[in-house]
Formats: structure tokens, C-alpha cells, sequence
């Protein structure tokens, strides 16, 4: 598991792949670095690949471990399917190594800016709905 705390705040972070996607005019092209960023996860543990840190609701295999320490979490996540792990990525790029409240209560308004939400099918979408709610979820349960 990588402990590294961001460098960026969220809104920095934000502003930055905003910046990213955007800068592709084609539609493919958003989807071809999304699927690089995917490549780039850090390897999930198969003892981490448990029911309890699946995600339901996805069509895809997806799993999501969550660590606690010194106030921050940290994530780690893998998926069977190339463009599920580039959103996955996308997730954690906004959301590993934030404190619970952070985790909890930031808006991913984003996400309709760059471009993606239009061009995910909706069996996607819901995929992705589905790992946004189980991470805001494990922040809720840990703000004190």
C-alpha cells in the first residue's frame, strides 16, 4: 500500500485532469488516457480481492481495499476491465490519501467537465456510481 499524501489539494487536483482530458478533442482519445492511467494502478493483493471489498453493482470485477492511518486514507483497487481501472485511477487520483471529511464530502462535479461522463454507457456510469458511493461511504463511517 502506498502511505504517500498528496502533494495537490483537491481542487488542484481536479483543475489538473480537468486540464488533461479536455486537452483531447476526440472522444477516443480521452478514453486511450484513461486506459493508460488505468495501467498505471499499483497491483491489489489477492488477499485484498474478498467479497467484502468488492463492489456491487458493477458489471465489471471490481475491488476496492480501504486503509485508515494517522487520519488519512488510502486505497488501493483493481478491475478486470480496462476502462473500469482508468476510472478507478481517476477516483483515487481525487480521493487517496484524503481525510475522511474529504472523502466524504467532495462533490466530483468534475467528472462532467472532462468529458467522460457523456461517452460511459450507462452500465458504466453505474459502475462508477457504485464505486463513488462505497468510497464516500467508508469516509462517512470514519469521520469521528
Amino acid at each position: 500500500m502506498d502511505y504517500t499524501l498528496p502533494t495537490k489539494t483537491i481542487e488542484e487536483t481536479k483543475a489538473d485532469l480537468i486540464k488533461r482530458f479536455t486537452h483531447f478533442t476526440n472522444p477516443k482519445d480521452r478514453f486511450k488516457y484513461l486506459i493508460d492511467m488505468g495501467k498505471q494502478l499499483q497491483m491489489l493483493d489477492e488477499t485484498f480481492q474478498t467479497e467484502e471489498n468488492r463492489i456491487h453493482g458493477c458489471q465489471s470485477q471490481v475491488w476496492i481495499h480501504i486503509e485508515e492511518k494517522d487520519g488519512h486514507l488510502f486505497m488501493q483497487a483493481k478491475s478486470d476491465a480496462a476502462i473500469i481501472s482508468g476510472l478507478i485511477a481517476l477516483l483515487l487520483r481525487i480521493y487517496h490519501g484524503r481525510t475522511p471529511e474529504e472523502v466524504a464530502t467532495t462533490p466530483l462535479d468534475f467528472l462532467a467537465e472532462i468529458g467522460l461522463l457523456q461517452q460511459l454507457s450507462p452500465n458504466r456510469s453505474t459502475g462508477l456510481y457504485h464505486m463513488i458511493k462505497r468510497i464516500q461511504a467508508e469516509g462517512q463511517s470514519r469521520l469521528v
